[in-house]
């Protein structure tokens, strides 16, 4: 295995199909044989969530073989293994990040392990400028489509390379229906129950490699794209769990407005983000929960 700093030749996978086995059995020796049915990934500011899984087992990602670490503050780095609104789950508190350096395939490593642990539903969180004038902060965004814009004109694909068709996909998937309509159309419903209706929107992510906050000229183009939203992850994970035949659940939560005047005072900053996850953090618990919970 290379390390997370090293970069992957075209032709050789950063993690070996038989390295992600690897890390897959330490990881379940450690869960203690469970078998999760639904991997959640929780974005900055989210990571309370992990706090109310029931019969927890918490796996420090330092403590798994051959496993990266968190670096990002709001991101504990662990995995948390448990019951959730009726589902064996496993949430992941802390997600990895083209621009903490690391690479595509390493970013979306935990989507390979989650898919060799029998994992076919992924729920994928994030933290979101809104670029939509209709969105307020505080919304979560139904994630409908993404534009993947650093992966489109960089090499921020994790599929660039060899194809480990082990996972279950073809080189050239189709990423035209990667979230599920009908995932969506009950977290809908679940937000309806919660009388929280008012606080969901539908729109098309932007993802960009980040780690800084777009210029305004930037916010103006993404918008002309058909942008609504605008992030630096998830989108990685996302093409990985459609390669592995995963169905897909994304929420964004808009915990900032995306500047585009040059006459605005506003400027763009972490703790924002943070702060504004802490205060829908419990709108989200009761969301997912009642989400999972109306699955059959």
């Amino acid at each position: 295995m290379m390390s997370s700093s090293s970069s992957a030749s075209h032709s050789e996978p950063l993690f070996s199909y038989e390295t992600v086995c690897a890390i897959k059995d330490d990881l379940q020796s450690k869960l203690g044989g469970r078998s999760p049915s639904f991997g959640i990934i929780l974005g900055s500011g989210l990571g309370g969530l992990g706090e109310h899984i029931e019969d927890a087992v918490i796996v420090d990602y330092g403590d798994v073989k051959c496993f990266p670490k968190s670096t990002v503050v709001g991101h504990k780095g662990r995995f948390i293994c448990g019951v959730f609104g009726g589902k064996t789950v496993l949430c992941m508190q802390g997600r990895f990040h083209c621009y903490e350096g690391h690479h595509p395939q390493l970013t979306t490593l935990p989507i390979r392990v989650m898919s060799l642990l029998g994992i076919k539903s992924l729920i994928v969180t994030n933290a979101a400028g809104g670029m939509n004038e209709l969105f307020s902060v505080g919304d979560l965004m139904l994630i409908k489509d993404h534009i993947n814009l650093a992966g489109m004109v960089g090499a921020l694909n994790p599929l660039i390379g060899h194809n480990e068709s082990r996972y279950g996909g073809e080189r050239f998937i189709a990423t035209s229906k990667a979230y599920d309509k009908e995932y969506g159309q009950l977290f809908k419903a679940a937000a309806a129950k919660l009388g929280l209706a008012d606080i969901i929107r539908d729109g098309v992510y932007t993802f960009l490699s980040g780690p800084c906050f777009e210029t305004i000229a930037e916010v103006r183009m993404l918008k002309t794209m058909g942008g609504d939203a605008v992030g630096m992850s998830t989108v990685p994970e996302v093409i990985v769990g459609v390669h592995c035949g995963m169905r897909i659940l994304g929420v964004s939560l808009i915990t900032n407005e995306a500047v585009t005047s040059y006459e605005s005072v506003a400027v763009a900053n972490h703790e924002e983000v943070l702060e504004t996850g802490r205060k829908r953090a419990q709108d989200m618990v009761k969301l997912v929960e009642e989400f999972l919970t109306q699955l059959k």
